[in-house]
Order: C-alpha cells, then sequence, then structure tokens
C-alpha cells in the first residue's frame, strides 16, 4: 500500500525474507514481504501462530535481521547493520511494548522508566526530569515511587508506554500490548495509543484480537509467511473528540497524574 503524498515513509521494507533451518528443515517465516508504513500512521498485524508477524515485527524492531532484502527505518539501511548499530537504532528510533511489560519487579516506575535512558548515556537530573514527565503522560505523574506489585496491570503496562516514550522515538512497536489485561483496561490501553498516534506517534502493534486490530488505521493480516490482506479501516474505534483534538480523559490524566485504575 503506498504512503501517501504528504507522509514520508518511516518504514521501507522489500522483498524480506527469513528462513531457519532447524535440523534437517527449513523455516520459511517471512517469503518475501514487501510494506511501506507513513510517518504517523497506526497499524495493526494480525495473523495465526506462525504465520511470520512476530518475525516480522523482530525485523522492524532490528531485533534481527532478514535473510534476504532490504529494511530502511528513517532512511537507514537496516539490514547491512551490525550488532552495535542495532543496538544505538533500537535505542534512538524505537520504544517497545510487551504483553507481560517486562519490568523490573523491585524497583520504582521512575527507575523502570529511566532504563532507556542510561544505555544512552543521560545524566541522572536527565533522567529523572524526563521520565516524571513521560509519567505523567500515561497518567501515572503521581506514582512514579510505587513498584510493579504496587500497581495494577494497565497501571504496569502504562509504566511499559512511558518507558517506551522516554527517549523521544519515531516508532512504538507493541508486541499483545492488552494480551495480559482485561477488557476494560484493554480499552484503556488501546485509548492511550490512540492518543499517542493522535500526536503524531507512528504505532505498529501486533494483536489476535479483532476488537483491539479495530483501532488501528490500517491492518495487515499475515498467512504463511505473506501479508494476505492490507486494508485502510472505514470503521475504525475513534476517540470520543478526535474532531477536537485529545479526548478530555486524557487530558485529565496527564494533569492530575490519576488513573482509571487507580480507583480500584
Amino acid at each position: 500500500m503506498p504512503v501517501s503524498a504528504d507522509k514520508s515513509p518511516l518504514i521501507e521494507a522489500v522483498e524480506l525474507v527469513k528462513t531457519y533451518v532447524m535440523g534437517d528443515q527449513t523455516v520459511h517465516a517471512l517469503r518475501g514481504v514487501s510494506l511501506t508504513i507513513a510517518e504517523g500512521d497506526f497499524v495493526a498485524i494480525m495473523g495465526a501462530s506462525g504465520s511470520g508477524k512476530s518475525t516480522l515485527m523482530n525485523i522492524l524492531g532490528c531485533l534481527d535481521l532478514p535473510t534476504s532484502g532490504q529494511y530502511r527505518l528513517a532512511g537507514e539501511e537496516v539490514e547491512t547493520m551490525g550488532q552495535d548499530q542495532l543496538a544505538s537504532i533500537r535505542n534512538r528510533r524505537i520504544g517497545f511494548v510487551f504483553q507481560q511489560f517486562n519490568l523490573l519487579p523491585r524497583t520504582s516506575a521512575l527507575e523502570n522508566v529511566e532504563l532507556p535512558m542510561v544505555y544512552a548515556g543521560l545524566n541522572a537530573t536527565q533522567r529523572r526530569e524526563r521520565g516524571i514527565k513521560a509519567l505523567q503522560k500515561v497518567g501515572l505523574g503521581e506514582r512514579f515511587l510505587h513498584t510493579p506489585a504496587e500497581l495494577s496491570g494497565g497501571q504496569q503496562q502504562r509504566v511499559a508506554i512511558a518507558r517506551a516514550l522516554v527517549n523521544d522515538p519515531q516508532l512504538i512497536l507493541a508486541d499483545e500490548p492488552t494480551g495480559a489485561l482485561d477488557s476494560q483496561t484493554s480499552e484503556d490501553i488501546m485509548r492511550l495509543l490512540r492518543d499517542l498516534n493522535l500526536q503524531g506517534m507512528t504505532v505498529v502493534l501486533v494483536t489476535h484480537e479483532a476488537d483491539i486490530a479495530a483501532w488501528a488505521r490500517r491492518k495487515l493480516v499475515f498467512k504463511d509467511g505473506l501479508i494476505v490482506e492490507d486494508v485502510v479501516q472505514s470503521n475504525r474505534r475513534q476517540t470520543p473528540t478526535q474532531q477536537g483534538g485529545l479526548p478530555e480523559t486524557a487530558l485529565a490524566t496527564t494533569k492530575s497524574g490519576s488513573d482509571p485504575d487507580c480507583e480500584s
């Protein structure tokens, strides 16, 4: 699907192939996948287990390299990079959100959010300032000293999203971000990702759930290592005040540091 004329491509993948040799068998995880994703887009990737969607996400996230094909992220040729270059581009350009949150259990929300900035070489003052700002952005400004055990599942995922945002990435990659959450909390997290997208953040997520994919502008469906469906979703789920900016609930949580999960 082509990129609209008024937006630059952030992700450009051409004929991506990924094969794994397992004993005497060769697994063809990707079979020549090509796609372009524009800056500021919101894309959901669906498919059954083994369809190739997770392999694609690993390549898009610079966690793995294709066997063949070309991949450019913000104009940088990823497929030719070494491990140090891949680590650098992950830290500079990509924020990751995972199903199981991947928070350090004995450290505070703020310390978890600060971790990517440690790798980026920021000093303690810069880390604290930016970390608190990121937590405020996701509605947890008053809970920065809480450990994961003191937070609900939805709040933990908000911490993970703040951690993904703290280095000002160009791309959020979310792998089943609602898979460990109940339906109401899942909707809260998707509304947060939608709000971030409305502010210009590019979001790409993997999900098995059609109601989660419905939040995205564009949906890709994988089968047997190929994209078999690529559609713009005209009936996607909207935030209540999309035409007038961010929803009032999002603005309120950013200002007050409150969270719907905090009330229970």
